[in-house]
């Protein structure tokens, strides 16, 4: 990320130069004019052929013509100086990323239709994700894909309550929240009751003239009072100083913007918990995890080469070293063999001996000898075939 931070920086600089060109051009164009349309009345004006005023009209024209030459020769070279710091952005592009990532890249990654039908398909649902149906139709009819209505439906209604949220208009968002509601409890959700929060504190803004309207809206906060009573006690405090309006109370802290956004991102959260959906899109995950492995695997392709190890890096289903994502990225438990030192997988399971102790099936393997098996931890021996794969 720090290539990327990089040519942020040298994209700025480019953004802050052209808008100072901007101003200063104006400027200077502006002030040129008001020079010509003063010469100009002048001219509109000029009664009389004394030798005096022509003189003095004269040297305005050649001061003003002098003036444009000079404004013309600075600006096109400050333009020019623009052109040298756009030249510095490819240079940082050309300098902090390589275009060439086939090396380290398995070729038989989208070999087959399934694959690449598998890639469309989170691309769509990714377009779905964002809003953006349009697009996501015209990559099923160019793709071939074929996506069910059942799959596209939930999307369209997710979309919708988000767009009317940014909007801040909270009712089809409290609908749904009426509609899941028994669902929403399971999960231990308060999306229902923060909806109907945020919708009492719009009408508390509204100022006195809502107070009615406010006092029989508080109804709704009844069936969460046991989980909320501190939250609701609040709120009906805050009734006090509706005359004076909430922002001139202790109470201003309700007003805060930040909210709607809160509430947009509980709202997709527990939406998607309901649809069975990641919060976040899998290809955005997949390409910000890629964007951060991406120079470590560069860096540790180029040390291969020049060591000459081609064969430490096969491209099957391992990475040649580990690359830490973050706990951001982290979705379920692994399980690294601590004789051999290298993380289990499909072909590679791992194996609880009898003792308690976990290895890697590699690892007990090559651990037995004439039948029989002696835990590396302990001293107790044991058949190898009454080890058991366990699954995290």
């Amino acid at each position: 990320m720090e290539q990327c931070a990089c040519v942020e920086r040298e994209l700025e600089k480019v953004l802050h130069r052209f808008v100072m060109y901007g101003h200063q051009s104006e400027e200077r164009l502006d002030e040129l004019l008001r020079n010509v349309c003063d010469i100009r009345a002048q001219l509109i004006g000029y009664s009389g052929v004394e030798e005096t005023d022509l003189t003095v009209l004269t040297q305005s024209m050649a001061q003003c013509c002098k003036n444009i030459k000079e404004t013309v020769q600075m600006l096109a070279s400050r333009h020019k100086d623009i052109h040298g710091s756009v030249s510095k952005v490819g240079k940082a592009i050309d300098r902090n990323f390589d275009a060439e990532i086939s090396s380290v890249v398995a070729e038989t990654v989208w070999d087959t239709p399934e694959r690449q039908k598998y890639l469309s398909e989170t691309i769509v649902e990714h377009l779905y994700r964002q809003g953006m149906l349009s697009v996501a139709e015209d990559l099923c009819q160019e793709s071939g894909v074929v996506i069910d209505m059942s799959m596209k439906q939930p999307f369209l209604e997710l979309n919708r309550i988000l767009e009317a949220l940014r909007m801040q208009d909270l009712r089809p968002a409290l609908e749904w929240a009426v509609t899941n509601r028994q669902r929403l409890l399971d999960l231990n959700s308060s999306l229902e009751f923060k909806l109907h929060r945020l919708y009492f504190i719009s009408l508390l803004s509204g100022g006195i003239c809502n107070q009615m309207q406010a006092l029989q809206y508080a109804r709704h906060f009844q069936p969460f009072a046991s989980q909320h009573q501190r939250d609701i006690q609040i709120l009906m405090g805050s009734l006090v100083y509706l005359r004076h309006g909430i922002e001139n109370s202790p109470y201003r802290s309700l007003l805060d913007t930040n909210q709607w956004a809160e509430i947009c991102n509980i709202f997709t959260r527990d939406a998607c918990a309901l649809l069975g959906l990641s919060v976040e899109s899998p290809l955005s995950v997949s390409f910000a995890s890629g964007c951060m492995a991406l120079p470590v695997l560069m860096n540790i392709k180029q040390v291969i080469e020049q060591r000459q190890c081609s064969g430490v890096w096969t491209h099957k289903d391992e990475l040649p070293i580990e690359i830490d994502l973050g706990k951001k990225c982290w979705y379920h438990s692994v399980f690294a063999c601590p004789i051999l030192r290298q993380q289990t997988s499909e072909s590679n399971p791992p194996m609880k001996l009898i003792c308690g102790h976990v290895i890697s099936r590699d690892a007990l393997n090559k651990l037995t000898n004439a039948g029989k098996l002696k835990c590396p931890y302990c001293p107790m021996e044991q058949n190898p075939s009454h080890a058991k794969q366990i699954y995290f």
